[in-house]
């Protein structure tokens, strides 16, 4: 039974309704619909799930029209597309004068009486699909079994299935051919192991056995015999000792920080003596200001004359059937079909793939295009390669244009109102540049005036502590608590390895409401998205400390493994926590991103797979390189031929 059939302008005029069951009015999912489909040009997929509910629907791009189906997502309703299909047909045809003559005005001054028709067509739908017969299970007669006889059913003890053997002799057959050159003489004794086998056919039961037994000893002795090799005098020592560094200790107790009294004082790091330019790289900087993302691009107008040279010799040439050839890919008033857009989508694909999309959001963004563009009217001298390449333009803008902008100094101020530190929380697998990424923040975030408490949760990689300090001593080089009136802006929180990260988390965060920090930077550990163990600690951390901003970062080499890491770091952050609304990732950081010219894709991979936005883009080794997203620079580079 279908909840509700509504259909409406893509201008968000409502022009019929129909509520099939008494309760909440379609409002909520549809609106759900238009704000995570419709809107982030997600329409990929025509089935959508809000809550309790299955909605599919069906773009009108000649008329502007949306169709929408709403039932409970736990019924299989087989006649949902044929119904859909079948309304969105006599809709068009019953009010398609109105469009065309009054467009707009018909919308607003129209009364649209569909409910007969409806009803109708809902009737016809359900019944087609009743009328569908029931498959027929087949008889013993049909089926395999019954060609068998009884005979070949049987199989005696010590014998070998027959198709076995073939497949044997077959295995054998081809390794004597790939090996007939190299090694003629296995020929005759692959003749003499078949003379055997057709010998042992013809002996009892007992005979069989024992000639199993004798060859089976046989063997064991000679393997034995191979095994058997004069011991070296010098063995090697089982075990593997553990290296002994000239500068480190074996001591344990040397490398526990638990007791320390250090943490948090300018003690602990002392101020270091560096390049300052080496660190700062552009000392023409506006301080505290994050950069957009640039993109050098050619021209297009230069492109374009390389491009329509070659063409004019041909138009001399060939006269009139030059010209012809011009304008042959010009569509003049006429409906764009998914014939015409199929070529030019597939070229599109394979170019969103080359640059580093992932396979499958290349498919659902091309997908998504050509319903958008299905039906809709050119205009004369447009060709379908250039609007098919627009559309993909704005939905690629769209795509990275965020649902909700984070913006991080508005919220840390906000909490500097409410008397208590702005959290952050960083994850992601190995290697992709956590700890530098948060140092370049934390620099980003002392130069608008903010202190910061870096707690230093990775327990488990060696040298991550050791890492974190280094950074917090150059930081406090660059800024000494002189230029801030003797405080101190940047400061780290540690308690060693083997600790556990979530109460190393927490008291941090309550060290820093006690001392008066703005923001604490949580360091953790890189973790596979795979290690179910490491995930649960993950979501341990988030879940007990409650931070204000989880941050994933990832690195803009990778292609289709970002949609792994996202979904799976996503559902084991959901599933492992024990809160009814679990939280999630709130943003992303994308690291790396100066060493991939303009394979730019992972950033579309990334905010197609989560709606969240891409909050900072690494894009060097200095504290300086980090960067705010800009989205028409980065479709720029990913449309670049």
């Amino acid at each position: 039974m279908l909840d509700f059939f509504t259909i409406f302008s893509k201008g968000g005029l409502v022009l019929w309704c129909f509520q099939g069951v008494r309760g909440p009015a379609a409002t909520a999912p549809v609106n759900a619909l238009i704000r995570s489909v419709l809107l982030q040009e997600r329409g990929g997929n025509n089935s959508f799930t809000h809550e309790a509910l299955t909605l599919k629907y069906k773009l009108d791009n000649q008329f502007e029209l949306v169709f929408v189906v709403g039932f409970q997502k736990i019924l299989t309703l087989t006649y949902v597309d044929k119904l859909i299909d079948d309304v969105h047909k006599e809709f068009r045809d019953k009010y398609r004068n109105e469009f065309q003559q009054k467009g707009a005005l018909g919308l607003l001054n129209g009364t649209f009486d569909f409910k007969d028709d409806f009803m109708r067509l809902l009737r016809d739908a359900e019944e087609s699909s009743k009328v569908r017969a029931p498959t027929v299970m087949k008889t013993f007669e049909q089926s395999l079994k019954s060609q068998k006889t009884v005979k070949c059913m049987i199989e005696t003890r010590g014998e070998k299935p027959k198709e076995k053997v073939k497949n044997k002799k077959n295995k054998g057959s081809k390794k004597d051919g790939s090996e007939a050159v190299a090694a003629p003489s296995k020929a005759s004794a692959g003749d003499k192991q078949l003379s055997a086998a057709g010998e042992k056919e013809e002996l009892t039961k007992d005979e069989i056995l024992q000639k199993n037994r004798e060859e089976f000893f046989r063997r064991h002795m000679k393997a034995g015999e191979k095994s058997r090799s004069p011991k070296p005098d010098a063995q090697k020592e089982k075990g593997k000792k553990p290296r002994v560094w000239d500068l480190g200790n074996s001591n344990a107790k040397v490398l526990d920080y638990s007791n320390s009294a250090t943490n948090g004082s300018a003690e602990a790091c002392p101020v270091e003596e560096f390049d300052p330019d080496m660190a700062l790289g552009d000392r023409n900087r506006e301080p505290g200001r994050l950069y957009d993302l640039e993109y050098e691009s050619d021209d297009e107008a230069e492109e374009e004359k390389v491009v329509q040279n070659p063409s004019k010799p041909s138009v001399k040439k060939g006269g009139l059937g030059g010209m012809f050839g011009m304008l042959k890919g010009l569509v003049g008033s006429k409906s764009l079909t998914r014939e015409d857009m199929d070529p030019v989508l597939e070229k599109m694909k394979d170019h969103l793939i080359a640059k580093n999309v992932a396979a499958e959001i290349a498919v659902q963004l091309c997908e998504s295009v050509a319903k958008k563009l299905e039906g809709k009217v050119m205009g004369t001298f447009t060709t379908v390669t250039s609007t098919v390449k627009q559309a993909l333009q704005e939905a690629l803008v769209q795509i990275l244009q965020p649902q909700r902008r984070v913006d991080v100094l508005r919220d840390v101020m906000d909490a500097q109102r409410h008397r208590r530190p702005y959290v952050v929380t960083f994850c992601g697998v190995n290697g992709v540049g956590k700890s530098t990424n948060l140092a370049k923040i934390s620099f980003w975030l002392i130069e608008n005036g903010f202190s910061v408490l870096i707690a230093a949760c990775d327990t488990f990689r060696a040298g991550a502590v050791e890492q974190l300090r280094t950074h917090t001593r150059r930081l406090n080089a660059l800024h000494p608590p002189e230029s801030h009136g003797g405080r101190t802006m940047v400061q780290l929180y540690e308690k060693g390895y083997g600790k556990d990260a979530a109460g190393i988390a927490m008291e941090a965060i309550s060290y820093a409401r006690n001392q008066g920090f703005d923001v604490v930077l949580v360091d953790t550990a890189g973790r596979m998205q795979d290690n179910a163990p490491l995930m649960t600690a993950l979501a341990k951390l988030i879940a007990v400390n409650a931070p204000d901003l989880v941050l994933f970062v990832g690195e803009a080499l990778v292609g289709n493994e970002a949609v792994d890491q996202l979904v799976k770091f996503n559902k084991a952050l959901a599933d492992h926590s024990m809160a009814q609304t679990p939280r999630l990732i709130d943003g992303i950081v994308l690291t790396k991103f100066d060493t991939i010219d303009d394979k730019v894709g992972a950033a579309i991979s990334m905010t197609y797979i989560t709606s969240k936005p891409i909050v900072f883009v690494g894009t060097g080794q200095t504290y300086c390189d980090l960067r705010s997203l800009n989205a028409k620079a980065v479709v720029a580079a990913l449309m670049k031929a």
